[in-house]
């Protein structure tokens, strides 16, 4: 996908219908679909985050940015993830918080970013966080700068992978909740995306494919 046609679609997407929970839960270990049923998520007052998923042209094609997080005491230890975290008081609201953490991780600058889509919010019962994700575009390929602390590195995804069956499977892995379970992942990358990054990009992936058969 150039950036032409990407362009072409973003009305269509700004103008359709999420596909919500159906489309996440491909992407979700079974453990996480049944503990998704069990309990009201609002009884549990889960604290609120909010992440970018930035697509910028590059070599002709599109592509979206991840981040490797560092090793650290947490559940999200040396994931991959997209630029992200916990809302601020100063944050204006979800998609500030999205576009702040951006900056911050990956230093990339708000006033280049056009948000143009709020996907499904995600529950991370782990964490007990609730997810606000964002897509959101720029015309040029940006400079990274990454935040040394938090980022171990940057990882370029073209759209077309992510649009692509083939980088779609399965592996067992030890999560902070489950020891040795089977759980769908992404493949494009090493270590593999899995859980509720992988459960977003499952929703980002179908709202393209949608728009696309419709262009």
């Amino acid at each position: 996908m150039n950036f032409e046609h990407f362009l072409e679609i973003i009305p269509k997407i700004r103008k359709s219908e999420l596909p919500g929970i159906d489309s996440q839960f491909k992407m979700a270990p079974e453990m996480r679909k049944k503990l998704g049923k069990q309990f009201d998520i609002d009884k549990r007052k889960p604290k609120k985050s909010a992440v970018l998923a930035l697509f910028y042209p590059k070599e002709e094609q599109m592509y979206m940015a991840f981040i490797l997080r560092k090793t650290y005491k947490g559940v999200h230890s040396n994931q991959i993830g997209f630029p992200g975290g916990k809302q601020e008081e100063e944050d204006k609201d979800f998609k500030a918080t999205a576009l702040r953490e951006t900056e911050e991780e990956i230093g990339v600058n708000p006033v280049d970013v056009k948000v143009f889509k709020q996907l499904s919010d995600i529950y991370i019962p782990p964490s007990n966080f609730v997810v606000k994700s964002f897509m959101g575009y720029m015309r040029h390929t940006p400079e990274f700068i990454l935040q040394e602390e938090e980022v171990e590195r940057l990882i370029q995804i073209p759209i077309k992978d992510i649009l692509s069956e083939h980088y779609v499977s399965s592996k067992r892995i030890t999560t902070s909740y489950a020891v040795d379970i089977d759980v769908p992942v992404f493949t494009f990358t090493e270590p593999v995306l899995w859980g509720a990054t992988a459960m977003i990009v499952s929703e980002i992936k179908d709202i393209l494919t949608n728009n696309l058969e419709r262009n």
